[in-house]
C-alpha cells in the first residue's frame, strides 16, 4: 500500500513538472524563449519602494524577481515578487498589459522569475503595490519549490540546497546579507587604522600556525605533496619580517576534522599582526572592533544570543588562565608544584589526560573541562601555560606562561591573539617540542619550519597578533546556533557515497534491492499511538525517527530512508504497556499490524543483550542500537541550556555529562560505547553526527508534539 502511495506521488510529481516543461515548449514555439532575454533594467527594489512610497507614489518603475504567489481574479490577478529586499505585490489586469500578455500570465507557475514595469500605488486594503502596465517572463521555473505555508525546514535540504533555502527562507537571505555587511565592517574599520589587506599562500610545504591536522593533495605538476594551509600566521609574519607594519588576511583555511556545531574542515578566518604593539594592544584592538561591527550592522552593542543577551558594551573582563581555573573549581595551579602534582589533581577531578602531558597542559585541560562552560559574557582568558603556546612569547616575570589571550563569548573561543614571538632561538626549541608531540602521536602538532625560523633570524620587531574566527563572529551577531547556518555551502557528505562497510559491500554485488517498508509512516504512526499514550515516549520515538532518516542519508542509504524512519518510529512500540517484555513483545504487535520481518528483526536488534538475542548486523540496525540510548542522554542535556535546545549544544558539553554517571542515570554509557565500537567510530564521531541528526529534525518534533498535545 505504502509503495503503491509514493509511486502515486511520484507520477503526480512527474506530472507537474511534465507540464511546465510543456509551457516553455509552447513559448519556444511562439518566439517568445524567456532564455533569450539577457538583460532586464531594473530601477528600484521592494524594500525600497515600501519606504519610499510617498516621493515614488504615481512613479513609474520597473521591479523583477521570482513570482512567489499568483491569484487569479479573472480579468485582472494578484502576485507577489520576491527580490533581495522581500517581496512586492503586482497588480495585473488585462485591460493594463493586453489580451494576450494577460493570457501568457495565467499560464505563469510559482517559481518563474519575471520583470513588471508599472506604477506604484496603494490598494483598497492599504497594500502597497506595483500597478503593472507590463509584465516579462525572465526565467522560467521548470521545478517545484516547497510548499509555500510550511517552507523549506528539513536541514539536510536546505544545506545542500541553499540556492532553495535563500527562496524559501527570508531569515536565512537576511543571515547572509548581515554576514557580507559584517566582513565589510570589519574591512573598514582596519583599514582606517592603516592595515593593509594581503593574500598569502592556501597550497603550502609545511602547514603550520596552528594545532590541527592539514589535508595533504598532491601536487601532479611537482610530483610532490602539498597541504592545505590551516592558519594564515606564518606568512602574515614574514611580511611584518619583511617591512609591512600592520597586515591582515580574511580568507578560507582547512582542517581535517570531523563536523558539528562550531566546526567545519573550510572556514573563514581572520589573521592581523601590528608591529611595535603586544598581546594588550591586541585585547583593546579586538575591543573595540566588536562594538564597532555591532554598533554598524546591528545598531546597537547588546546583541541577542538564545536566552542570552550579550553586552558588547561595556569593558569586557579580563582573567587569567590560572585565575579563571581557581574562580572555579578552588584548585590554584600556582601551588602545584610539578607535573606529578598535577596529574594526581586530575586523577582526583576525573580529568582524563596523556602520559606526554605536562602540567601546563592539565591545566589547560582544567581550564577546558570547568571554565570554558560558565564564560558567557564578553571575557578575554589570558596567560597560557607555554605547553600549549608553541609560537608565542613567554612573560619575563612568569617564563612557564606566554603573553597570550582568547576571547571566549557564550562559551566559544571567538579569537585567540599572542604577544609574538620573536626569537629565532627559542622558536626552535619550540618546534623541536612540537616534533617530538608529533613522534609521540599528536596529529595535530607542528613540524619545522627552516624557512619561517630564517625570516626570525633577519629579525622581527617586537608584534602583536590574533585570529579571529568570522563564521563564530557571524553566529553571534546573526544569532545562529551552528556554523552550517552561517555557511552558504557547508561541508556535506555526498548523497551517493557508501561507506565501505562489509554488509553494503555486499548488497551492492548481489544487486539486493533496497529495503521498503510494509507500511506507511502514518499507518506506523497510528501504530506506535495505539501502545503509547506518554508524551516522552512519542517524542522520543519521534526523535529516533528522524535521527535514523538523518543517518540513512548520511551513510549513503537514501533510497532505504522510509524504512529506516518508521524502524526508528516503531522501535519502542512495546515498552510502555509491556516494559518487562520489551522487545518480545514486539514481533507479535508489528506482525499484526502487517510488519515485515527485516523491520521487526532491525526493530528487536536493539536490544540485544539487554531483551533481545537479535544481534545487530546491518549498519543501519547498529546506528539504531547506539543512538536509542544516546539520543535521552543528548536531550538530557539539552534541556539543562537556556535555550533548551540542541540547536547550540556542543559534543564538548556532551562529553562532560557522558562522563558524569549521576547525570540521567537511565541512559546506558556501556551500550552508547559498545554501539560506537560496533560501528568503528571514535565516541567523539557517533556524538558529533547525532547531535547534528537531532538537530535536522527538532523542529519537526516539537511541532508534531505540539499538534498533538
Amino acid at each position: 500500500m505504502a509503495e503503491n502511495q509514493n509511486k502515486d506521488k511520484q507520477q503526480d510529481l512527474g506530472q507537474l513538472l511534465k507540464v511546465r516543461r510543456e509551457k516553455l515548449s509552447v513559448l519556444q514555439e511562439a518566439g517568445k524563449d524567456p532564455f533569450q532575454i539577457t538583460k532586464y533594467d531594473v530601477t528600484h527594489h521592494s524594500e525600497e519602494i515600501r519606504n519610499h512610497f510617498e516621493t515614488l507614489e504615481n512613479t513609474h518603475v520597473s521591479v523583477a524577481g521570482r513570482m512567489m504567489s499568483k491569484r487569479i481574479m479573472g480579468k485582472a490577478s494578484f502576485c507577489h515578487v520576491q527580490d533581495l529586499e522581500g517581496m512586492i505585490q503586482c497588480y495585473v489586469a488585462r485591460d493594463s498589459i493586453g489580451e494576450d500578455s494577460y493570457a501568457d500570465f495565467k499560464k505563469y507557475d510559482i517559481g518563474d522569475l519575471v520583470g513588471i514595469e508599472g506604477f506604484v500605488f496603494r490598494t483598497k486594503t492599504g497594500e502597497i503595490s506595483v500597478h503593472a502596465e507590463k509584465v516579462t517572463l525572465l526565467s522560467k521555473s521548470l521545478q517545484i519549490l516547497p510548499e509555500k505555508w510550511h517552507g523549506l525546514t528539513n536541514t539536510d535540504i536546505r544545506y545542500r540546497q541553499r540556492y532553495t533555502d535563500l527562496i524559501m527562507n527570508e531569515d536565512v537571505r537576511k543571515t547572509f546579507v548581515a554576514r557580507s555587511k559584517i566582513i565589510s565592517s570589519i574591512r573598514r574599520y582596519l583599514d582606517e587604522r592603516g592595515f593593509l589587506e594581503v593574500e598569502t599562500p592556501m597550497l603550502v610545504a609545511n602547514a603550520g600556525g596552528a594545532a590541527a591536522r592539514p589535508f595533504e593533495p598532491p601536487y601532479n605538476a611537482l610530483n610532490e605533496d602539498v597541504k592545505l594551509r590551516i592558519s594564515l600566521e606564518l606568512y602574515l609574519k614574514r611580511l611584518i619580517v619583511g617591512g609591512m607594519e600592520r597586515v591582515y588576511e580574511i580568507g578560507r583555511v582547512f582542517r581535517n576534522e570531523g563536523l558539528d556545531t562550531r566546526h567545519n574542515p573550510e572556514f573563514t578566518l581572520m589573521e592581523l599582526y601590528q608591529a611595535y604593539t603586544d598581546y594588550n594592544g591586541m585585547m583593546d584592538l579586538t575591543e573595540d572592533m566588536f562594538r564597532h561591527v555591532a554598533r554598524e550592522v546591528c545598531g546597537t552593542t547588546t546583541v541577542p544570543y538564545g536566552e542570552e543577551v550579550i553586552d558588547l558594551g561595556k569593558p569586557f573582563e579580563r582573567i587569567t588562565m590560572v585565575e579563571a581555573v581557581r574562580k572555579y573549581t578552588g584548585v590554584d595551579f600556582d601551588e602545584v608544584a610539578d607535573t606529578a602534582a598535577a596529574k594526581k589533581l586530575a586523577d582526583e577531578k576525573e580529568v582524563h589526560y596523556e602520559e606526554r602531558h605536562t602540567k601546563g597542559d592539565i591545566l589547560n585541560l582544567f581550564f577546558e573541562e570547568f571554565v570554558e562552560e560558565h564564560l558567557i559574557q564578553p571575557t578575554f582568558v589570558m596567560d597560557h601555560p607555554v605547553e600549549v603556546s608553541p609560537l608565542t612569547k613567554r612573560k619575563p616575570d612568569k617564563p612557564d606562561y606566554v603573553e597570550r589571550f582568547e576571547l571566549f563569548i557564550m562559551a566559544r573561543e571567538m579569537c585567540n591573539a599572542y604577544s609574538e614571538l620573536n626569537d629565532p632561538i627559542d622558536q626552535r626549541e619550540r618546534f623541536k617540542a612540537q616534533e617530538a608531540a608529533l613522534a609521540a602521536g599528536d596529529e595535530e602538532a607542528n613540524t619545522t619550519d627552516e624557512d619561517f625560523l630564517n625570516a626570525l633570524e633577519i629579525g622581527m620587531p617586537p608584534t602583536g597578533g590574533i585570529g579571529y574566527g568570522i563564521d563564530r563572529l557571524v553566529m553571534l551577531l546573526t544569532n545562529q546556533p551552528a556554523i552550517r547556518d552561517v555557511l552558504l555551502f557547508p561541508t556535506m557528505k555526498s548523497m551517493d557515497k557508501k561507506s565501505s562497510d562489509g554488509e553494503k559491500g555486499a548488497k551492492k554485488a548481489s544487486g539486493a534491492a533496497a529495503k521498503q517498508s510494509s507500511i506507511s509512516r502514518e499507518q506506523a504512526l497510528a501504530l506506535l499511538r495505539k501502545y503509547n499514550k506518554e508524551p516522552f515516549h512519542i517524542q522520543h520515538a519521534l526523535t529516533v525517527e528522524g535521527v535514523m532518516r538523518w543517518f540513512a542519508k548520511e551513510l549513503g542509504y537514501g533510497e532505504e530512508e522510509e524504512f529506516w524512519g518508521i524502524t526508528g518510529l516503531l522501535h519502542d512500540i512495546d515498552f510502555e504497556l509491556y516494559p518487562e517484555e520489551h522487545c518480545q513483545k514486539a514481533p507479535e504487535l508489528l506482525g499484526e499490524a502487517g510488519v515485515s520481518e527485516d523491520m521487526i528483526r532491525a526493530v528487536c536488534s536493539h536490544g540485544y543483550g539487554i531483551c533481545s538475542e537479535e544481534e545487530p548486523k546491518l549498519e543501519m540496525e547498529k546506528i539504531l542500537y547506539a543512538v536509542d540510548e544516546l539520543t535521552g542522554l543528548i536531550w538530557s542535556c539539552a534541556l539543562m541550556r537556556p535555550s533548551r535546545s540542541t540547536m547550540d549544544l556542543e559534543s564538548k558539553s556532551l562529553k562532560k555529562k557522558f562522563k558524569d554517571k549521576r547525570f540521567a542515570a537511565g541512559c546506558s554509557r556501556e551500550v552508547i560505547s559498545q554501539g560506537a565500537e560496533k560501528l568503528g567510530w571514535e565516541l567523539d564521531e557517533l556524538f558529533d553526527k547525532t547531535i547534528l541528526a537531532m538537530r535536522s529534525c527538532e523542529a519537526a518534533v516539537a511541532e508534531a508534539m505540539e499538534k498533538n498535545a
